[in-house]
């Protein structure tokens, strides 16, 4: 008869993965980016533990948007007060080359909604171009399929 092993905190081992978003749709690498963010990865998940992994995103401002995407899909904040509503285009937002914004907003949608999307959030980490500054992390490349 087989034990149930339990992932204690001291045991998780965090590790650095790349992923190239050339030519990635959107959504899919966003997907990619959770699974690795929350630790879904891993044959010894456990949804109760934050155990996941670090994540560097490099040629974000290559990323393709499917359909008409880049013209419609709309970015709205509410400051609270009236008056307060911003809607901002994905059209708006590729001119000011904020692409870190795009793929953050994509991956927080993707993440559980709970007190450890925060910890989610932090260690991941996204470039325009191809250069980061984590090459002491010794990070693994992730060869993401389509």
């Amino acid at each position: 008869m087989n034990k149930t092993t339990w992932v204690k905190r001291g045991d998780i081992k965090r590790d650095w993965y790349v992923i190239d978003a050339t030519n990635l749709p959107l959504g899919r690498l966003a997907s990619i980016i959770a699974i690795y963010l929350t630790g879904k990865h891993k044959p010894n998940y456990v949804p109760n533990i934050d155990m996941g992994d670090f994540v560097i995103v490099i040629n974000a401002s290559k990323i393709k948007l499917t359909g008409n995407k880049s013209l419609y899909k709309r970015y709205t904040r509410y400051s609270g007060y009236p008056g307060g509503l911003k809607i901002s285009t994905t059209k708006d937002l590729l001119k000011r080359n904020d692409y870190k914004f795009i793929i953050l907003h994509a991956v927080k949608g993707m993440l559980p909604k709970n007190s450890f999307r925060s910890n989610y959030m932090h260690r991941l980490r996204v470039f325009n171009n191809d250069k980061h500054m984590h090459e002491a992390q010794k990070p693994k490349l992730l060869s993401v399929k389509l």
